[in-house]
Parts: structure tokens; sequence; C-alpha cells
């Protein structure tokens, strides 16, 4: 472990002028006595064995390894608690002509909705396992102690609820104010490898490079959406396939798997995620950089094998990029007795893509019990035979579409996953670590993050990459003018207008996050 290894010093060098005779000499033999009784600074070694400075790598391009020169075995056990309280607000599409939304004929995201927040509270666990020289196999277990979420009335959206909740005519979406169940559980379990490519505890004039890769799997339920006070008659948690929500099957265009379900707390996915970081220590600073990918996989088993169709325009996680810069600052540290202090002073960068996740509305929109999210889509349509240029001229309405919906394919329900558009997040935290011991460090710190603004729920109507027969085409297609039709796609499944159409979409904004952590971690 390199908080065991340090670069062999030197004594000071003393340079005393032979030249100005034995006065000068006098004058720095006790200047060397004084220097001797004073405490050393960090750069300032005080015996031929003890070294220059402590030269291992900071907390963060840290890797334990094993069959080093005078250590076998390396192994850290760490373990943490954070805290993180999000704030955000919900707005809505709108066109209409009111002070601070629209001015008719042009539709605007001003709508206010709800204030949205979010508390979650986490129980971090790590071993790190020495496996060879700069070589480390790690494992996390964040658990989950309680998550928690919560809409309420945005500066009086409350009181105006069928207007800013509306969903078809006479229909509203769900009610103000909302609170989803409390979850708790084991969010996922991560294993992976760490390897240090250069170490400048080992060459200091090389950096220190990290290189590494995880892999996160689900090992509790995948979350469903839910509410904590469901209307007479309704569970709290049903399944997407149970549209009148009572837990029971009953027929019609219900599934078969209508029994109430747990609220969960996994994201449904496998994830693999790639990082890198370099760090320089240079006598009292440690500047560093890195990236991080994390790429995730939905599983079939979860709610997003409901949607997972060959036309759906994204059903897919989105992938989240990330950018690191900091610095580590030294301002003590006792050689002698293993111990130190370091700050950490961190800006990250993060870019999502567009992906099918888990909004702010994820429980109130996936709870619903508006016909609209409830009702079942079907996968493809079919030919019309009673389709007829002619009888559609002659007024029969029967005839004027191409193709109708196949009720033989397969059904897709809404399970509250939506299209969530493109955002970046920027955070900055800082952090104190104290080594108290040789085999003992604590920390503690504060983060504050801002997440850009976005669309929640970007569903297109159509997916223009499949283009089939005019028979499958649905509503995607174009009239000509001489009254035939033009395939531009094909229908997208997960298309809902009530909240995807232009003009009804959600939006989040002003979303802030104040996290608090703190771990200690035992070396062996």
């Amino acid at each position: 472990m390199h908080g065991r290894r340090y670069c062999e010093g030197h004594l000071a060098r003393v340079a005393i002028g032979m030249a100005g005779g034995s006065a000068f000499a006098s004058l720095a033999v006790a200047a060397a006595a004084v220097l001797a009784a004073s405490p050393a600074a960090a750069d300032e070694p005080r015996s031929a064995t003890e070294p220059r400075l402590m030269m291992e790598t900071g907390e963060l391009t840290s890797v334990v390894d094993a069959f080093d020169e005078g250590d076998t075995f390396d192994l850290n056990f760490s373990f943490g608690f954070e805290h993180a309280s999000k704030s955000a607000k919900i707005r809505r599409e709108t066109y209409i002509a009111a002070p601070g939304l629209s001015t008719g004929g042009y539709t605007s995201n001003l709508l206010n909705v709800a204030s949205y927040s979010e508390a979650t509270s986490k129980f971090n666990m790590r071993l790190d396992v020495g496996l060879y020289r700069d070589l480390a196999l790690y494992v996390r277990m964040p658990l989950i102690l309680n998550h928690s979420r919560e809409l309420t009335g945005l500066e009086g959206s409350e009181g105006h609820q069928s207007v800013v909740l509306a969903g078809a005519p006479g229909e509203q979406l769900f009610s103000l104010p909302f609170r989803s169940p409390n979850r708790s559980g084991i969010e996922y379990l991560a294993v992976g490898l760490d390897v240090n490519i250069m170490n400048q505890a080992r060459d200091r004039t090389k950096p220190t490079w990290l290189f590494g890769v995880e892999g996160r799997f689900p090992v509790s339920e995948a979350m469903h959406a839910c509410t904590e006070s469901p209307k007479g008659g309704q569970v709290k948690c049903a399944d997407p396939t149970d549209i009148n929500r009572n837990g029971n099957a009953d027929g019609g265009f219900e599934g078969s798997r209508t029994a109430q379900r747990e609220p969960g707390i996994s994201r449904g996915t496998i994830g693999l995620e790639v990082h890198t970081y370099l760090s320089k220590r240079i006598k009292y600073v440690e500047p560093y950089g890195g990236f991080k990918a994390l790429f995730e996989f939905q599983q079939e088993s979860s709610d997003y094998g409901l949607t997972d169709l060959q036309t759906s325009l994204v059903n897919h996680p989105p992938l989240v990029g990330n950018v690191m810069l900091g610095v580590m600052i030294i301002p003590w540290e006792n050689r002698e007795k293993f111990t130190g202090l370091t700050f950490d002073l961190r800006f990250t960068g993060e870019y999502h893509s567009e992906g099918r996740d888990y909004s702010e509305l994820f429980d109130a929109l996936g709870s619903s019990d508006a016909p609209t999210l409830r009702q079942p889509q079907w996968a493809s349509f079919r030919k019309n035979d009673a389709y007829s240029v002619a009888a559609c001229r002659g007024g029969d309405p029967r005839a004027c579409a191409p193709s109708v919906i196949d009720q033989g394919s397969q059904r897709t329900y809404f399970t509250g996953l939506s299209d969530v558009q493109p955002f970046g997040s920027y955070r900055a935290s800082a952090s104190v670590t104290w080594r108290a011991a040789e085999l003992v460090k604590f920390q503690l710190g504060a983060g504050f993050r801002h997440d850009q603004g976005h669309g929640i729920g970007g569903d297109q109507p159509c997916n223009s990459q499949y283009k089939d027969s005019l028979d499958a085409a649905g509503p995607c297609r174009r009239q000509n003018n001489d009254g035939t039709f033009s395939v531009t796609g094909s229908p997208n499944p997960n298309y809902r207008p009530t909240i995807n159409a232009v003009g009804r979409r959600f939006y989040v904004n002003d979303s802030n996050t104040f996290d608090l952590f703190a771990s200690g971690t035992f070396m062996f």
C-alpha cells in the first residue's frame, strides 16, 4: 500500500565556504545546529533514513497492492455515510395566452406545475484487496437507508390542477400534493479492477496514472411506480398491466401480472463503468484530473422490458460521461507517526445523453389512473380492409385510414419511465481527509450539484428509422397531392399524446442537490 511506501531521502546539504576562515565555519556550524533542533518542514529531512516527502499517491489514484518488498499483502475496508437533498421545479409547455406564459399561437415551457423534493440517505461499504503490484480488486455495495420523493404546489399551481395537470378533456394526470413511498435496500453490487499504469511512489519523475473498470449488478428489485396515497379501491404499486389499479386480473386488455408490487430500489440495469485518473504530487499539492463513463444495459425482467419493441424510438438508459478536475492540498504531515491532513477541492462536469430513465415524475405519472396513460397501446398496425379514397371523399370516416391498430400484436403499457432529454450537470465539492494513524483514516466533505434544465417525455409519434408498408404505417404517413399516401416511419408504441405532444410536455428546471458525506478506512 502506498501509504506505507516512501521515497528515500538524504541529509540536508549545508554548504560552508572555506575561503571565509574559521569565523564563517563556526557560524555555519551554529546555523546547522539550530536547523537540527527546529521542527523539519515536509521537504526538509531530519535524518539520513527519513524521506524527503510522504510521496504516496492521493486518495483518488491510490491502489492497494501485494507482493511488494516488505509488504506482501494489503487489504482496505471502508465504510461511509452519505446524505443528499435535491430540489427542482417542474414546468410544462403551454399555449395559453396569459402574462408570463404565452402570447397565443406560441408554445412556451413556463407553466408552473410542481415543486419537487428528494432526499436520499446511503450507507456505503467497500473492500479493496491487493492482487499484485499496483493491481487491486474491489467490491462496493451502496445500501440505501431511505429514499423519498415529493411533489407540492409551485407558486399556487395546486389551485389550478385541472389546468396544469390536464390530460385528455376532463382528465387529470395526478394530484398535488403527491408523495412516493419510502424506498430502501441495496442499490447495486459493484465489482471492479484498478491498476496504476504509472506510479509516482515508484518513479518520482512520472505522475500516477490509474485505469479501472467496474461492473454493477442489481441484487434488489427494480423500482416500480408507486403512490403513497392511492384512491379508494386502488393499490399503492399497481402493475402497469393492471389498468384499473385494483390488484386483480379483470380481463379485457389487462395482463396476467396484476398483483401488487413492491416499490423497489435498483435501476433494473446492468452497468459498466470505465474510469481513468491522473495525478502528480508537487511538494504540498497534488493536482489531478480524469474521465469516467457509465454504460447501462436494461434487464428485460424490469419495466424496461414492457416497452422494448423494435419500433420504440428510445428504450435504453442514458449514457453518462464525466470529466473531473481537482487539487489535493497537504498542509501537514507527521512522517514518524504516519499521520497527515489532506484537503481536496474538486469540480466535476457530467453529460447525460437522451435515454429512458426514472425522472422526477416517474412515480406520479407511472401510478396515474388517467385512461390515456393506463390503456395499452399496440406494437403494430394492419391493413384497413375498408380503406378507399373514393369512399373517404364520399364521407365514410372508416375508409380514410389505410391502416388500423392490430389488436393481435403485442400490447405495451406505460410504466412511468420517460424519454428524458440530454442535459449537463456540474458539481463542486470539498473534503478533508485525516490520517489518524498508519492504518486508519477518516474523510468528511460536502458538495453542491446543479442540473441543467431538460425535458421529460420526449417521445415522438413515429420512428423514421423503420419504414414498413403503408398497411403498417398507421399515423406515420403523409398525404400526397393526388390523394395517395407516403410512409414517413413506423408508429412509436411508447408515444402518449397527453404527455409527449408539443404543448403537453413536462420540463425540469432549477435542479440543485446538496450532499454531505463521511467515511472511515481501515488498512491492513
